[in-house]
């Protein structure tokens, strides 16, 4: 998963590279690793389902974030409307 995460970082450096469903089966340290080699965005909400699979909470991930010393990045609803 690291592997992947930097690879598509070097190939797309301006993309969002995004951690999504089954961070759930993933340890807080994985999760760091993958931040550390370029991911930059997770999908997360208050169900704790993404369609299906199991995912962390708000609550966790936010706590998660604060743990690695990163911050939310917080989206305009009309920014996010218009893409």
């Amino acid at each position: 998963m690291v592997r992947t995460i930097a690879t598509a970082r070097i190939v797309m450096p301006a993309s969002m590279v995004r951690l999504s469903a089954g961070r759930i089966e993933m340890s807080e340290v994985e999760q760091a690793w993958c931040f550390m080699a370029g991911a930059n965005s997770i999908f997360t909400g208050e169900r704790q389902t993404l369609l299906v699979t199991p995912n962390p909470g708000v609550s966790e991930d936010m706590q998660m974030l604060q743990n690695l010393g990163l911050k939310a990045m917080v989206l305009d609803k009309k920014e996010a409307c218009a893409n």
